[in-house]
């Protein structure tokens, strides 16, 4: 059960391990992209190309048939990861070995929907992956197994969603052959990472350099980070925090050094709009942006 990139290599290794998949459950195609074409998710195409069955049931909360054929697939355990349904009592309790959720975090740190941002955002030494044992609350249930990922100085969300669905791939065939006795979470060092929006990504300038390079870092490609420049939105793909001082938002230089709160952000990738992701210096042969400019 699973329905975006994260989820795939998991699928890959239960089939790989000689796993029977009964079958795959994904959230239905929907609209996506610049003509809102109906497409696919990662984990329905890759199921497809893999010869597995796909359901795609647009709830199961409310769909009593769906339960209901869920629990005739007469499972011993369903592996779910970044499914995005909220699942009922009644499927939680149909596999036999219950439902093992592939979480993005060393829990109880970051439940939630975007616990990978969260790391990053926090500026957290270390990331990693949890197999828990599903309950009806949201990312509480019992423990199985968890593995550490360190987090660098550069760490991006794209670099660190990579890593931890090999992870998470390693860590569910381990709990499946090894079934680990559950450990319930410590009720100390919970944290929650709520859902992102657009405006999650916006540039507040009177904040310090190294928080606003963490949410650059954190925020891209989605919901990516952005600032306004002369009335047009500026996306910025890729900062670096320097030495430097002005009025929030101030350019200090010729090569985009953005004066922060406390600190300086150097721009170094961004995207106008209707224009390819370039470099900050590609772009500044196109437009002068010259030095007092304000960002907002």
């Amino acid at each position: 059960m699973g329905s975006p990139d994260f989820a795939v290599p998991a699928l890959r290794a239960l089939v790989e391990a000689g796993h029977e998949v009964a079958a795959v459950y994904a959230q239905p195609p929907r609209p996506a992209g610049r003509g809102g074409r109906v497409q696919k998710g990662a984990v329905h195409a890759e199921a497809e190309r893999l010869g597995l069955p796909v359901r795609t049931p647009a709830s199961l909360r409310r769909e009593p048939a769906a339960q209901e054929a869920f629990t005739a697939l007469d499972l011993d355990a369903a592996v779910v990861a970044a499914y995005g349904l909220l699942l009922p009592a009644a499927v939680l309790a149909a596999p036999r070995r219950g439902c093992l959720n592939i979480h993005a975090s060393l829990l109880p740190r970051w439940r939630g929907a975007a616990p990978i941002q969260a790391a990053i955002l926090a500026g957290d030494r270390e990331s990693g992956v949890t197999i828990m044992q599903m309950d009806e609350e949201l990312d509480t249930g019992p423990m199985l197994l968890s593995e550490a990922v360190p987090l660098g100085p550069r760490a991006t969300a794209t670099w660190l969603h990579d890593q931890l669905a090999a992870l998470g791939a390693r860590l569910i065939l381990r709990a499946l052959a090894e079934a680990p006795i559950p450990v319930p979470q410590p009720a100390a060092g919970m944290t929650y990472a709520p859902k992102l929006t657009r405006e999650s990504g916006r540039l507040d300038w009177a904040r310090p350099a190294p928080a606003l390079d963490r949410q650059v870092r954190a925020l891209n490609p989605w919901p990516g980070t952005f600032a306004t420049l002369g009335g047009e939105t500026l996306k910025v793909l890729e900062a670096a925090p320097e030495p430097g001082s002005g009025a929030p938002g101030e350019v200090l230089d010729g090569a985009l050094l953005v004066a922060c709160g406390e600190g300086a952000l150097r721009l170094l990738r961004v995207q106008r709009p209707g224009r390819a992701p370039m470099p900050a210096a590609d772009m500044l042969r196109g437009r002068v942006v010259p030095q007092g400019t304000r960002l907002t």
